[in-house]
């Protein structure tokens, strides 16, 4: 790179992986380095035995077009496809999977007649939950949690049979700590626009009429094209595997530490590592920065992929999955995903693939069994639930370690903080799922403005 100015990228992730491409394509020299000996991250697609199997996300969000407007940038667009219809999800109650209504927002219906005959809550449950139509008073002007939130508005069931497993679960966490503000905006907007949250969703879900397709999107050959067709547009100089940084010292240049001994000099540092790492490698630079960073808490969890023969399954599959609350007992899934439903070419004629997810705050320590006693445990609940008759034929199991982060109440505040101290660090850039949104479009577009940001500001010295 000789002595043109620098970025260094850290972390290969979708986040880092974005601000490379956005780097290379203004033509600002950049350097990526990712300590693992593979590229993106939670993203993660693998081919065997005829089926497609996305061992991280699966699927992009529609009314966040970052990530679909990369996608077309990169000549992805005419290999995006939609989830089969019907697009239903369940809950379970009381070993029974439960259909979410078709009107509904998070799990929230958005019309009396699909509250009425929500087939998960009880009588008491749907009243109470009505009840949120006459209840204007004024909402809460400090961030409270996805629990605090569903209880005052509809009333604990909700929180055991729609917010837990759907809200919380979502993001592999607990429903009592996870920040409303934070992750679930559109829900305190309804509250503070309309005084009824179902109402505020029902004038909401009036306005912005879904896609045909519905709220996904997926690429034919798994989500693992975006991260691979990414790679593939950048110079193989400029992304280093196996390259684990230690630390980060000085300023404009910084220097970037390998566990090597090699040090790396750079104007612009990017940090796209989740937030206890960016804690250890920003020491050096802001002991107070560093310190809220390492605030920011993190789950692990297991995906465990299953096939099975059709017929050796009696439930109709007929919908996308289910979740299950943490209150139901003798089952350990937190969701199941019912990827041969979305997404049938992805499996060889008269096969079946499922995906189940384990681990979270309700078995924080998943990660200690073994990979045939996952899947033991994903095989005994989908039998459980959908009937199935055999051994599943092809098994995959996916471990996640601390990389599902928690956005707790107060979040949005630690964020602030970060924010007013990043500036005593001219050309510092902290950014990814840990910061400020966790799904694959966020993620996308804060890596990609990050990366505008360093090359704005490397133009702005010459």
């Amino acid at each position: 790179m000789g002595n043109n100015p620098l970025v260094a990228i850290i972390g290969g992730g979708i986040t880092g992986l974005s601000a490379a491409y956005e780097l290379h394509r203004r033509g600002t020299p950049f350097i990526l380095l990712e300590r693992a000996n593979r590229l993106g991250g939670v993203i993660q697609t693998e081919f065997t035995e005829g089926f497609t199997i996305d061992g991280g996300p699966d699927s992009l969000l529609t009314h966040k077009p970052a990530a679909l407007d990369l996608c077309s940038e990169l000549g992805l667009r005419e290999r995006l496809i939609s989830t089969l219809p019907p697009r239903t999800a369940y809950i379970c109650r009381d070993g029974q999977l439960h259909p979410l209504p078709k009107a509904s927002v998070l799990g929230i219906p958005t019309r009396l007649k699909s509250l009425a005959t929500m087939p998960v809550l009880s009588v008491s449950g749907k009243l109470r939950m009505a009840m949120d139509l006459m209840r204007t008073g004024k909402p809460r002007a400090r961030d409270e949690s996805i629990g605090s939130f569903f209880r005052r508005r509809f009333g604990q069931e909700s929180v055991a049979y729609i917010a837990e497993p759907l809200l919380a679960g979502i993001h592999a966490g607990d429903v009592e700590r996870l920040s409303m503000q934070a992750l679930f905006p559109t829900l305190v907007d309804a509250e503070r626009r309309h005084g009824s949250v179902i109402t505020g969703l029902h004038f909401r879900q009036r306005s912005n009429r879904p896609s045909q397709g519905g709220l996904f999107r997926s690429l034919v050959g798994g989500i693992g094209q975006l991260t691979s067709t990414i790679v593939d547009t950048l110079s193989t100089s400029t992304v280093q595997t196996n390259s684990e940084v230690t630390q980060i010292t000085g300023g404009a240049p910084f220097r970037v530490h390998l566990v090597s001994g090699e040090t790396i000099s750079a104007n612009q540092v990017i940090l796209t590592t989740p937030a206890y790492l960016t804690e250890q490698l920003i020491s050096a630079l802001d002991p107070t920065l560093a310190n809220i960073c390492g605030t920011i808490p993190y789950t692990s969890t297991a995906t465990v992929a299953l096939s099975y023969p059709r017929t050796s399954v009696s439930h109709t599959l007929e919908g996308t999955g289910f979740v299950v609350p943490r209150v139901e007992q003798g089952l350990s899934l937190m969701a199941a995903s019912w990827v041969s439903s979305k997404w049938p070419h992805r499996v060889p004629s008269g096969q079946i693939l499922l995906k189940g997810f384990l681990g979270g705050p309700r078995q924080p320590d998943i990660l200690e069994q073994n990979d045939q006693e996952l899947v033991s445990i994903a095989h005994r609940d989908l039998s459980q639930l959908l009937g199935i008759s055999t051994k599943p034929a092809v098994t995959r199991v996916f471990r996640w370690p601390r990389l599902n982060p928690q956005h707790e109440v107060g979040h949005l505040d630690k964020i602030s903080a970060i924010d007013a101290r990043l500036p005593n660090i001219p050309g510092l850039h902290i950014v990814g799922a840990g910061f400020r949104g966790v799904g694959i479009p966020d993620c996308v577009s804060h890596g990609r403005a990050a990366g505008a940001s360093a090359a704005e500001l490397l133009k702005g010295r010459d």
